[in-house]
Order: C-alpha cells, then structure tokens, then sequence
C-alpha cells in the first residue's frame, strides 16, 4: 500500500540552505541532501531482505545500509547474567541520541563511525564501522518509526507487514540456527518480550508509514515502486526534496532549448516573446494538474463509457503587475472566459515592498487560485501577494503559484511562510546577486517581453 501524499521532506534551517553567502559575498555551495528512508516492522518480518533488495536495484546510487541494532546498549556483567530477562525491544534499550547523532552527520555530508555490536556476546566490539556519506541512506530497525525526532529525519517511511505466525516461525529457525539458542528460550523471550512489545511499540508506528508492504520481501510489485519512487525523487532538485510543495517541470531538451533562448541576451524581442509564450503555456498546463478534480462518467460517440475527471469550475487567475500580465493569454488559452485578477506591488529599501493597486473578482475568496509572475527572485512580491490573498480570504492551499524561474533565496522565502501553497516553476536557478536578480537568470522579463529593455537593445549593439 503506498500513500505518496503522506511522503515527508526533511525538516530544513538556514544551514541545510542549497547555497548560501559567507561575510565576503563568495557563495558556499553545502552538501547535496541525501535520500533518508526509515524501514521499520516486527522482528523477523523480512526488513533486511527488502533493504537488501532495494540496495540491489538502486547498484548505480551510492546507497548505504544503517542498522538500528548496531546502536543496542551493551550489557554490564549484571545484565548478562540474566539475558533471557532483559526486553531487547524495548526503545530504552537502543542509544538513540547516538543513532540521531550519526544520522544527522549523514544527513549533513560528514562521515560517522557506527557502533559494532555483537549478538552474542551482547556488547558493542571493535572495530567500529566506518560509514561515508551516500546519495541514499537507508536505516531499518524495529523501533525507527517510534520516536518522532529519528522520523523526522525521513523522506520515506516503510511499515514491512508480516503476518505473525510467519515471523515467529522466521524468528524460531534464526535464533537456533544463527544465534544458537535453544526453542525453549526463544519462545519464552517472545511470550515475555516480543509480542508485548510489538503491540505497544512496534505496531503503533505503522500509522506513520508512508508506505506498509504486506508479505514483506515476498512483494515485488510494492519493492518495484518504491525503487521508482526513490529514482524520481533523485533526480529532483534538492529543493522539491525539502519543500514537498514545490513542483519543477520535468526537464526535456525542448524545455533546455527554449531556457537557452529566453535567456541569451542576443535573442530578438520576436523570439523572446515566442520561446517564452510556450514555456508559459507549459507552466500553466503544469499548474491546472495541481487542480482538485472529481471522476465522471461520459458516453463517447461510438456509445462507449469513458470514465474521466472534471477539474474544479471555481477558479481564477491573479497576475502581478506587470510581468505577470505576460502569463495571462496562456491561462485564457487553456481556462475559456476565466476570471483573472491584478495586483501591482512596488518599493525597496527600508519601506520594504507597498501594495500599489488591486483588482481581484469579488467572491475569489471561494475560488483557486493561479497566481502569476515569471519569475521567483527573493520572493518579497510574492509574500506581499499571497499576504493579500489570504485577507480576501482565499484559503493558503488554494493557492498555485506559476513562474518560469525560481531563486532558491525565494523559494525558502515562500515556502517557509505559506507551507500549503504551491510552486510550480520551470527551473530553478542558481542564486541571487547582491542586486537581488537571479543568476543566471533571463534579465529583465517584462522589459524584455514588452520591448522596453534599453540594456539588452546596447548589450546587442555591442555584442560582436
């Protein structure tokens, strides 16, 4: 069972930034963000053959496997002299501050040494396992879906769901087999132990999952998507990993090719304009899939049912002046007769961003809405935007925010004050200078979609 919309980022400061800028201007570009994947379920229930076969498909990532046990307290002499007394599934038995410690150095590109710890004697042993940082970190055990502060490093949680006549079965013929323990005192430990530990701390935490895997490794189909699942949030940029909100259009050479025009600053006004309306027809077409929909039923022209969506009629677009107004034409194209809005924000300095002029449809309080602008720089209009949407009463998840570019400075900025809106953007830029334009960038839009850009028209003049 997977429920891709429960699919959790990871949490983020300033310092998990993609690129941030030290006292002297130079930027310092931190470690890409690994894929953190928590695996948990009941003893015995095939955790570490899913993990293993999942490792097996992702051979071409770098792609690490952390144990919880290896973070089991080792025993004092009292404590092993009645072993069969002691709960092993317990929470208080693992060192989790040292688990969480190690995890976040992962997290963050830093190499750990992970505790050895022997099952048989009990103890953690020399040497400690040098783990290095990887693009995919895997970390299965019993309990990592219990405590909130280890979940909250994940950005997929697996439940494996094991019937428990099947587990305990598995659990008999391991700990005789490769522990060399008799029958009699691993039935005893799970009667005392296992199960009671199990229904009060194990099974708890399968409401957290993201994803819950019946049969265990027996589920090929379940394992096949979540490795899918797992490509496609690699390829995405770190951004959309942290931010789930935030949506980039999937790159094709047609998109790179016309992202090569709208930004060489040699390109006519002619093509500008051109290259550009369709980047913004495929942003927009992007946007409305972000729509909420209903099924319905229809009857086609061979008398044929077609069951198909009917996307919600209570919507409106919204566009800042005046770049924005650039993006009208392709929602008209594709939403006949929509309603669409203005907003004109101006201002720097200390006084920060004003609200100049509004015009906005009377009952967009009820509405979804596209709010338009090309792109996303520090994201200070932006928030005054979507500030003033919220006081007409337009509901923060009911807002999708279009642009063909994004900063990351401004996609931090957006995102950390409005959760529930969403970006949908074309590409996502480098940074900001210290003029607060995008870098790379594409210039001045509106002058440049309008004709109204002196420095393109001399830097033309100029260019050889």
């Amino acid at each position: 069972m997977m429920d891709s919309g429960k699919l959790t980022a990871l949490t983020t400061s300033v310092k998990d930034h993609i690129s941030t800028h030290s006292n002297d201007g130079s930027k310092e570009i931190t470690p890409k963000q690994p894929f953190i994947i928590g695996v948990a379920g009941g003893t015995a229930s095939g955790k570490t053959t899913v993990c293993n076969m999942i490792v097996l498909q992702l051979r071409d990532q770098r792609i690490v496997l952390v144990s919880q046990d290896s973070f089991y307290y080792s025993l004092n002499d009292k404590q092993l002299e009645k072993v069969h007394e002691y709960n092993f599934d317990h929470p208080d038995a693992f060192n989790t501050e040292l688990l969480l410690s190690c995890m976040e150095k992962l997290k963050h590109g830093q190499a750990v040494n992970i505790p050895n710890y022997d099952v048989k004697s009990h103890k953690c042993v020399e040497p400690e396992r040098k783990v290095n940082p990887s693009d995919v970190i895997i970390l299965e055990g019993i309990l990592v879906l219990q405590d909130p502060r280890v979940r909250d490093l994940m950005n997929m949680k697996i439940f494996v769901d094991t019937d428990s006549d099947v587990r305990l079965a598995r659990r008999i013929q391991r700990d005789t087999t490769d522990r060399e323990r008799n029958i009699e005192n691993v039935l005893d430990q799970y009667t005392k132990f296992v199960k009671p530990s199990f229904d009060e701390f194990i099974l708890p935490s399968k409401k957290h999952a993201d994803i819950i895997i019946p049969r265990g490794a027996d589920n090929d189909v379940a394992i096949d998507l979540i490795v899918q699942h797992i490509r496609t949030k690699l390829g995405q940029h770190d951004l959309c990993k942290i931010y789930p909100n935030v949506f980039l259009i999937y790159s094709t050479f047609q998109i790179r090719g016309m992202h090569t025009l709208v930004r060489d600053v040699r390109t006519t006004k002619h093509d500008f304009v051109f290259y550009a309306d369709r980047l913004i027809r495929l942003v927009v077409e992007h946007g409305l899939g972000h729509l909420p929909f209903t099924e319905k039923q229809i009857i086609t022209p061979t008398g044929s049912v077609y069951t198909g969506v009917v996307f919600c009629k209570r919507l409106c677009g919204v566009s800042i002046i005046r770049s924005g107004e650039s993006m009208e034409n392709a929602l008209r194209a594709c939403c006949k007769g929509i309603k669409i809005g203005k907003i004109l924000i101006h201002g720097e300095g200390n006084n920060g961003r004003q609200l100049i002029y509004e015009k906005l449809p009377a009952d967009i309080s009820s509405r979804n809405v596209l709010l338009l602008d090309p792109v996303l720089a520090s994201g200070n209009s932006a928030i005054k935007a979507v500030s003033l949407l919220l006081s007409k009463g337009v509901a923060e998840s009911n807002i999708i925010f279009l642009n063909l570019i994004a900063a990351p400075e401004g996609i931090h900025a957006v995102c950390k004050k409005f959760p529930k809106l969403k970006i949908v953007t074309s590409e996502i830029d480098m940074s900001l200078n210290k003029d607060s334009h995008v870098i790379p960038g594409m210039g001045e839009f509106g002058d440049r979609y309008f004709g109204t850009d002196n420095n393109v028209n001399e830097a033309l003049d100029k260019t050889p």
